[in-house]
C-alpha cells in the first residue's frame, strides 16, 4: 500500500502541484479513507519528501544510463535534456515552484541533492568535450558547471519565466543551446547545429 501511495501521490504532486492535493485528494482518487494514508505516512510532507526523493532517484538513474552510453558530449546533454522533458510531460502547473515556496526545507534537500549529482555529471561532460576538442580549452570548467546548474535550476523559477510565456520544454531547449554555444568549440558547433536542425524536424 506505502507504494501505491506514493506512485499516486507523485501522479497528482507532478500534475497538479505539491500545495494543490491535499490528503483528501489523495485518499479519495485511491479509493481509500485518509486514516489508512496516516498509518503509512505521519502527514503530508513527509509524502512529499518520499514522493521528490523517489523522483529524484529515477531521473539519476535515467541520466546515468544515458552517461553509460559514452555518446559525444554534445549528443549526451541532448538525450538528458528529452529525458527530463519526459518527466516534465505532465506537469501542468508548476509543482517545483510550490515546493520551493511552500514547503522550502524539502526543496533545499532536494536541491543539494541535485546539485552534488548534477556537478559530478557535468564535470565529466565538460573534460570530455575538452579531451574531443568538442568544447573550448580555455573554459574554466568549475565556474561552466556550477553557472549551468543555476541557470537550469533558475528557469524554473515562474515569477522570471511564467508558464503563460515559456513552456517547460521550450525553455530547457533554448537554455541548453544557449549554454553550448557558449563554450563550443567551430567543431563542436557543427554537432550543435546538426542536432538543432533534426530537433526542429
Amino acid at each position: 500500500m506505502t507504494d501505491k501511495i506514493i506512485q499516486k501521490a507523485s501522479e497528482m504532486f507532478m500534475t497538479l502541484g505539491f500545495k494543490s492535493v491535499t490528503m483528501d485528494d489523495i485518499a479519495h482518487e485511491m479509493g481509500i479513507s485518509k486514516k489508512t494514508i496516516y498509518t503509512h505516512f505521519n502527514n503530508k510532507e513527509t509524502i512529499i519528501a518520499v514522493v521528490t526523493d523517489a523522483i529524484f532517484e529515477i531521473i539519476s538513474k535515467d541520466i546515468d544510463c544515458i552517461c553509460s552510453q559514452n555518446k559525444n558530449p554534445i549528443e549526451e546533454l541532448y538525450d538528458i535534456k528529452k529525458r527530463v522533458i519526459d518527466h516534465m510531460r505532465n506537469e501542468k502547473t508548476s509543482p517545483w515552484h510550490q515546493l520551493q515556496k511552500y514547503y522550502p526545507s524539502i526543496h533545499g534537500n532536494i536541491k543539494r541533492r541535485q546539485f552534488s549529482f548534477m556537478q559530478e555529471c557535468v564535470l565529466k561532460n565538460l573534460n570530455r568535450g575538452l579531451e574531443q576538442k568538442l568544447y573550448r580549452d580555455n573554459i574554466d570548467v568549475q565556474f561552466v558547471s556550477r553557472i549551468y546548474f543555476k541557470g537550469l535550476t533558475g528557469i524554473k523559477e515562474e515569477d522570471l519565466f511564467p508558464l503563460s510565456m515559456f513552456s517547460g520544454d521550450t525553455l530547457y531547449e533554448m537554455y541548453l543551446e544557449y549554454h553550448l554555444r557558449g563554450i563550443v568549440t567551430p567543431e563542436g558547433r557543427k554537432i550543435l547545429n546538426q542536432l538543432i536542425k533534426s530537433n526542429q524536424n
